[in-house]
């Protein structure tokens, strides 16, 4: 029962980043992790239920960084992140439409981004904590921002230049060694 669980939040999460929460149904994402409709309540009450709790194992399962903050960076404003989106960070895929889905769902991005921001406190370089939370902060929304921008760019040498500008943007802001 676990293992049909997490795989149908893998892939609920996987669709949902790749299309988004309402181009998705109940039937395509248990259909997607191998298993009938019919068994999904007895995971979930509902849609909005499998959303929220969709929202927040994508955002556990993301890592956020190993330390090597210049590596994470240079990975995550990728051409290869840009174009993955169903498997890439749930930020960038998920935060434009959380918006208009429940508590349950914003309050797990809520959670997911807070723990992103510790996450990348812990790995940029400052004199204090403030410094190192207003680091992680301004490089957080400057990246997920630059994906959720590159995405929506039809010319890819001008979105490749989004992403590169941001890398060097962030470069310059936390000096990183």
């Amino acid at each position: 029962m676990a293992q049909n669980r997490g795989r149908i939040l893998d892939e609920a999460s996987r669709l949902f980043r790749a299309r988004g929460f309402d181009a998705v149904s109940v039937v395509e994402v248990m259909s997607a992790a191998g298993l009938t409709h019919g068994g999904f309540y007895g995971h979930f009450s509902s849609k909005d239920d499998l959303i929220a709790q969709s929202v927040a194992h994508a955002m556990a399962k993301d890592a956020g960084g190993s330390g090597d903050m210049r590596a994470y960076l240079n990975a995550y404003l990728s051409e290869h992140h840009r174009d993955n989106a169903a498997n890439g960070c749930p930020t960038a895929g998920l935060v434009a439409d959380i918006r208009h889905q429940t508590g349950a769902a914003r309050q797990a991005m809520t959670d997911g981004l807070q723990s992103q921001i510790d996450r990348l406190s812990t790995a940029l370089p400052g004199n204090s904590a403030a410094d190192r939370r207003r680091a992680a902060i301004g490089s957080w929304a400057a990246m997920v921002g630059a994906v959720i921008l590159a995405r929506a760019i039809d010319d890819p040498v001008f979105s490749n230049e989004v992403l590169e500008q941001t890398r060097k943007w962030i470069d310059v802001q936390i000096d990183l060694p």
